[in-house]
């Protein structure tokens, strides 16, 4: 190990792996260590013996739930966008050749104490009960608006300056009900919160459209009395606790079911997002269901998770309205961890500390923190666009 890197990545945990690939593709010479005898960090996943050793103390679960080696239970479990951030990185990284991608059987969205799936196509938009037919047509046209729109062709603009103009001003000039933003903001923009609405309108129409020395510098990292050195370490907040700030906490149901969640045309894969506002919450909530058709689970078993922002310090209350929509559950783990930001200066300490994991079903804020990362590392934005088109050539061929 008496070596000298450009880069000591610590943790294993999906944000430093996906770093750790990006950073050796652009030529650096990487180290990747862990602490832990398990791969993962926060992001592993658990058989059902260790599950059990987790939550309950107990290596021995009931007989009844099949084999422990059936389950693989992800801690912090998230889907993948089809053109999402992370497919591109992946593609980037070019390991998608040792991947097998499954889509999602539906994405789901709760309006008015009912589950509604988000229309993926142009005929289901116009058979959804979400919308009525008046308002089906005011959508539409807001739709068109945003694939159309063009930053660099004024004429796609109507007049307006995204960059000026808020997501509220924006909405109101189509006069869509207040249901039908909930169900753009959330389940298609995939905000968390209200808070997008006050801010300029470009970023939420973007989310929608396809497409340590003496001088307190990191200089290496020992491990078992030997000291590889290094010109930047990257790390997840667990390593370096007195360089970050808790500023919030997640709370989670982790659930064992014998069928799928209800409403969703029983789906073995579904995320089902509750808005705020339809929780008279400060943040959404989210239900992220899996089963034995993706090998995570023992035959006719399903996974559930139930997460949301903590207001609360009783997880078990606080989750209870999504809980609900899951319908008979054979067994219940209650889990809450703390989120914390880095507060170091970078630049000072050559320490890249990655943020947290929310609450969110998806991986797009993930991967939002893994590019900001990236760029501040190696003073590069990474282009993303041409990977994306090479592999679609590819699929053509």
């Amino acid at each position: 190990m008496d070596e000298e890197y450009d880069v000591i990545v610590l943790g294993t945990g999906l944000k430093e792996c996906i770093l750790s690939g990006l950073l050796s593709v652009n030529g650096l010479k990487v180290l990747h260590m862990d602490r832990n005898d398990y791969y993962g960090g926060e992001s592993s996943s658990l058989n059902l013996t260790q599950l059990w050793k987790r939550f309950r103390g107990s290596d021995k679960p009931p007989e009844s739930f099949g084999a422990s080696r059936e389950y693989n239970v992800d801690m912090i479990p998230k889907f993948m966008m089809a053109n999402g951030s992370l497919v591109r990185v992946l593609i980037h990284t070019d390991v998608t050749k040792y991947l097998n991608f499954k889509a999602v059987d539906g994405s789901f969205v709760y309006n008015k104490k009912k589950i509604y799936k988000v229309p993926a196509t142009d005929v289901e938009a116009l058979k959804s009960t979400l919308m009525g037919l008046f308002e089906k047509r005011r959508a539409r046209k807001f739709f068109i608006y945003v694939q159309d729109y063009e930053e660099d062709d004024p004429k796609s603009h109507e007049g307006m300056d995204l960059n000026k103009v808020t997501a509220r001003e924006l909405i109101m000039k189509y006069g869509l009900e207040d249901d039908t933003v909930d169900f753009i903001g959330h389940a298609l923009a995939l905000h968390s919160d209200d808070t997008y609405l006050d801010k300029p309108a470009m970023g939420f129409v973007k989310k929608m459209k396809v497409v340590f020395d003496g001088d307190g510098k990191a200089i290496g990292v020992t491990s078992e009395g030997e000291t590889a050195k290094c010109k930047k370490v990257v790390c997840d907040p667990s390593y370096l606790p007195d360089k970050v700030q808790k500023v919030g906490k997640v709370a989670r149901a982790i659930c064992i079911m014998s069928h799928p969640i209800p409403d969703t045309n029983d789906s073995h894969s579904a995320q089902v997002i509750l808005p705020q506002k339809q929780l008279g919450r400060k943040s959404d909530m989210y239900l992220f269901c899996c089963s034995y058709a993706h090998n995570v689970a023992a035959k006719g078993k399903y996974i559930a998770f139930v997460s949301t922002e903590a207001e609360t310090s009783d997880p078990e209350v606080e989750l209870k309205r999504g809980i609900d929509l899951l319908g008979p559950v054979d067994e219940i783990f209650y889990d809450t961890y703390d989120r914390f930001v880095p507060t170091n200066n970078h630049e000072a300490d050559h320490c890249f500390i990655s943020t947290s994991y929310d609450a969110t079903t998806h991986f797009e804020s993930t991967v939002e923190d893994v590019l900001a990362m990236y760029t501040k590392i190696t003073g590069k934005v990474l282009d993303l666009s041409v990977d994306l088109s090479a592999a679609s050539a590819a699929a053509e061929e």
